[in-house]
């Protein structure tokens, strides 16, 4: 079954964060429709969300209109430090994840995660000037501070930034193909050779 892929937002968003994913993924559903594949974005509240760097995007859905998901992708930023210990963010998060749902984050979203429980005695990985942060969050989880990220079945964390974008061509290989992966990755042009 094609994959519905919900992308979260919310204020305070590292902008590449989600956006990385959001070309990747994107770009596997408008130009391989035949896969079946769709992507939105959504937030909490129907109302716009000002990112990290002031970006102002309009999500898709809320959490109340949002479509059944197969998957959540979960950026970091800023805002997440308030949302840690957020009673009603680690609701829907366990919740979502207690529903069968894939469970990704980029960057310090994994924090999120952590504070809702949902990588007690896991591996996971996160930005890496946040990594000791995770760990004080859950010292149970098994915090991998060398990978771009960290597939462990049912929950795939990201490390900073331009990971995430490394973390959904996985995704795709893993829900899709190895083949499709290839493509999306030659389509966006994705070749990073810094220049520093």
């Amino acid at each position: 079954m094609a994959p519905v892929i919900g992308i979260a937002l919310f204020d305070g968003a590292e902008e590449l964060d989600w956006a990385g994913p959001w070309e990747v993924l994107s770009n596997w559903a408008t130009t391989w429709p035949g896969d079946g594949v769709s992507v939105f974005t959504l937030a909490q509240k129907d109302a716009p969300v000002t990112c990290a760097k002031g970006l102002r995007v309009l999500p898709d859905h809320t959490w109340e209109s949002s479509p059944r998901m197969d998957v959540l992708v979960y950026p970091g930023g800023q805002g997440t430090r308030a949302q840690i210990h957020d009673g009603v963010v680690g609701d829907w998060v366990r919740n979502l994840a207690l529903g069968g749902v894939l469970m990704t984050s980029v960057c310090t979203g994994s924090l999120v995660y952590a504070g809702a429980g949902l990588l007690a005695n896991r591996p996971a990985t996160t930005h890496w000037a946040s990594l000791d942060l995770l760990a004080s969050i859950d010292p149970s989880i098994e915090v991998v501070r060398t990978a771009r990220f960290v597939d462990d079945d049912d929950i795939v964390t990201a490390a900073g930034v331009s990971a995430g974008i490394d973390m959904a061509l996985h995704l795709v290989a893993r829900l899709g193909s190895a083949e499709r992966a290839r493509d999306v990755r030659r389509d966006i042009q994705y070749d990073p050779e810094p220049p520093v």
